[in-house]
């Protein structure tokens, strides 16, 4: 294979446009979400926690092993509520991951607290619970471990750390969708989950969120933050309490129209998560032999992973000199295979645009390795293909690293 030519000097694709078929459009179309769609609009009850917003809250929440489901309109507020009910105020600390998308580092600064960034573990790429425990300070309300790309939070840890410190765990699951952690679904181990509903995850409604909580106060304090102080069951204009003094409550409201498009892609989750795990597993052993990359390693606890992207991981210390990450990403792309680097540190992204005042960076030594040096990723949509996708996917890995590995 080392002697074969690489595309990007000529040679033929492992990937050709043809095998490129198997990949579908994302979100995939559905002609009964359509026809529900249509009826929804026909009926002109649009919002304001209706029967469409209440069904899916409560399949959604059963189906991850929670008692309650809060839906809104995106995931960003879901964070901001979730760390609001928990008590989190101005001149408070809450611990984020290094390697996330802005909005889970944003949520406490529109509280008027402080994000504390610590470092991921190498292998999963998630906050890394040592470096948790050191972060910790009198001030600190809240962490929030992140279940990153195609792996878990360590759980089993966070939870014996939030029993000890007292601190509450708000669970990130934007990416991770349908994943169980040792017999219980992501979202339903922490104080709160958040799960983000965006047009790229797994699933998807274009826009739009959701709390779960087995905490029935809790559920309340979220009910009232989104819905401008309503209760759970009060009807538009007939409020029968009002929210606890002090509570700023805000409409975070979703529509009836995104319920409805995720009603309808549940009843394919599990199976298109048991697909996706499948076949990473399947690559992973294909790759095995490969010199200089892995997979990012999948939650220690998983039953089923879920999978937002497929993360590889570059050893630098394989490749040969002058060859970079750079390099890599150009010839898979060649291949056939484009593949991105992430986020990058949250701290250094376009979009971060905080003063360092406004955040506390403890410790960051993998996460800038592996966002410079080490990181490529591929939508999860190459995981709802077939068999003969993952071998060509790993005939292309193995053309590259076979040729710039030492």
């Amino acid at each position: 294979m080392a002697s074969e030519k690489l595309a990007i000097n000529g040679g033929q694709p492992a990937i050709t446009p043809v095998a490129k078929r198997a990949l579908k459009p994302w979100p995939l179309p559905d002609a009964r979400t359509a026809e529900r769609l249509k009826q929804v609009y026909l009926s002109g009850h649009w919002s304001f926690n209706g029967p469409c917003e209440q069904e899916f809250s409560r399949k959604f929440a059963a189906y991850c092993g929670a008692r309650h489901g809060i839906f809104m309109v995106n995931g960003t507020v879901t964070l901001e509520s979730a760390l609001q009910a928990l008590g989190v105020k101005a001149g408070d600390e809450v611990i984020v991951p290094g390697n996330t998308w802005i909005a889970t580092a944003m949520a406490p600064v529109y509280l008027g607290a402080k994000p504390v960034i610590v470092d991921v573990e190498p292998d999963t790429l998630c906050l890394d619970p040592e470096q948790t425990r050191r972060a910790i300070t009198r001030k600190t309300k809240a962490i929030i471990p992140v279940h990153l790309f195609g792996s878990m939070a360590d759980m089993d840890r966070f939870a014996a750390l939030s029993r000890e410190t007292g601190i509450p765990v708000v669970e990130d699951c934007a990416h991770s969708q349908g994943g169980v952690w040792k017999g219980r679904g992501l979202g339903s181990i922490g104080q709160v989950g958040s799960f983000s509903f965006q047009q790229s995850k797994t699933l998807s409604s274009g826009e739009g969120g959701i709390c779960l909580t087995s905490d029935d106060e809790l559920a309340d304090r979220l009910f009232r933050i989104k819905h401008i102080g309503y209760g759970a069951g009060q009807k538009q204009g007939q409020a029968a309490s009002g929210p606890a003094a002090g509570l700023l409550c805000r409409n975070y409201r979703g529509l009836e129209f995104n319920a409805v498009i995720l009603t309808e892609a549940l009843r394919r989750l599990k199976a298109q998560t048991a697909q996706r795990d499948a076949n990473a597993r399947y690559l992973a052993g294909l790759l095995r032999d490969v010199p200089g990359i892995a997979l990012q390693a999948r939650g220690r606890r998983a039953d089923v992973q879920g999978y937002y992207m497929l993360a590889m991981l570059v050893d630098p210390q394989a490749l040969k000199p002058g060859v970079t990450l750079q390099d890599i990403k150009s010839a898979l792309a060649a291949e056939g295979l484009p593949c991105g680097s992430g986020y990058g540190p949250v701290y250094r992204h376009l979009l971060w645009n905080l003063p360092a005042s406004a955040y506390r960076l403890h410790s960051r030594a993998v996460v800038e390795e592996t966002s410079t040096r080490r990181l490529l990723t591929v939508s999860h949509t190459w995981l709802l293909t077939g068999r003969p996708m993952m071998k060509a996917m790993a005939r292309a890995i193995r053309k590259v690293m076979s040729a710039y590995c030492k």
